[in-house]
């Protein structure tokens, strides 16, 4: 049976290009769905978007990009808020949902470079860009000698403060560089095994009121369920392990030979311990994937992982 229409929709959104970007492509879905929907947009600077001198791990994590958006929602002043759901907490707050979980683009991480075309053409002591311990611990896992930098910003920063050669390398996840038609500066897409990707990379996720049952069943239809069964098991490994921006944890999922197949990354935040597993099932629904996610996650567990993230 299909949703009501509804009359008037406001999408709260961050005010970076990637944000705006993720905004009106869901505006788009949404006038293709409901013809007769004004849908509007309200744009909102958020705490993680002031804060760009410190660490997002130092400042309280990915959760200060949505704080503000949902602050909207519980006022009304907005219906709904587009995030990247690897910016989206574990634990949704008391009285918010996630919605829907769109068609997920590329989940890699992207090495951007102006002068070098992949990691292994890296010299000794080059200058590497990123804002993810994940990342970092990988990147120094690979090689030892390169020097990781913190930075901050919005795509178009990052890429700015590339050209201004600040770094001689920056990492970035491919589909934002993708989404904002970037695709041609990527160097080189690397690979999950050398780079596993952040719980929930490259999907789009829908936010609203947990009691606005007739919101979430008009923004049912924009959900993609392979990409839901995959991020659910994601986040559940994620969840498990007490994960957060003081953590460097992966985890992906991927359809394979009629099962989900789910890898999962946890180090100590200097890098001197590692943990990688996977395991894989038959996954139907999100129950069950959500169980591989915590099986897994007990396997880490059974590993010593309590002791890297400090659950």
């Amino acid at each position: 049976m299909a949703s009501e229409s509804p009359r008037r929709l406001v999408i709260a959104t961050r005010e970076s290009p990637l944000a705006l970007w993720q905004a009106e492509h869901v505006k788009a879905r949404l006038v293709e769905l409901y013809p007769a929907c004004e849908v509007t947009l309200l744009g909102l600077t958020t705490q993680g978007d002031r804060v760009l001198d410190r660490a997002l791990s130092d400042i309280g994590g990915k959760g200060l990009f949505i704080k503000e958006l949902e602050v909207a929602m519980a006022q009304g002043r907005a219906d709904l808020a587009v995030h990247s759901l690897k910016d989206v907490p574990m634990d949704m707050p008391e009285g918010f949902a996630l919605a829907a979980i769109m068609a997920r683009e590329d989940p890699r991480d992207a090495l951007v470079s102006n002068h070098y075309l992949d990691l292994a053409a890296l010299p000794g002591g080059a200058r590497i860009g990123t804002s993810s311990l994940r990342r970092e611990v990988q990147l120094r896992e690979r090689d030892p000698l390169l020097r990781i930098e913190a930075l901050r910003g919005n795509v178009n920063t990052r890429l700015r403060k590339l050209d201004e050669g600040r770094y001689d390398a920056i990492v970035l996840a491919a589909a934002g560089l993708k989404r904002l038609g970037f695709g041609a500066r990527i160097a080189y897409t690397l690979d999950p095994e050398e780079s596993l990707p952040a719980v929930g990379q490259g999907a789009l996720a829908i936010e609203c009121r947990a009691d606005r049952a007739d919101l979430i069943a008009a923004l049912h239809p924009l959900e993609d369920a392979p990409t839901t069964l995959a991020t659910t098991a994601e986040r559940a490994f994620s969840r498990a392990l007490a994960g957060n921006c003081n953590t460097p944890i992966a985890a992906h999922a991927v359809e394979r030979m009629g099962e989900l197949w789910l890898r999962g990354f946890l180090a100590s935040r200097d890098g001197s311990e590692i943990l990688r597993g996977s395991k894989a099932a038959v996954v139907e629904n999100q129950e069950q994937a959500d169980t591989l996610g915590r099986s897994l996650a007990d396997d880490f567990r059974a590993r010593g992982a309590a002791r890297l993230s400090g659950d």
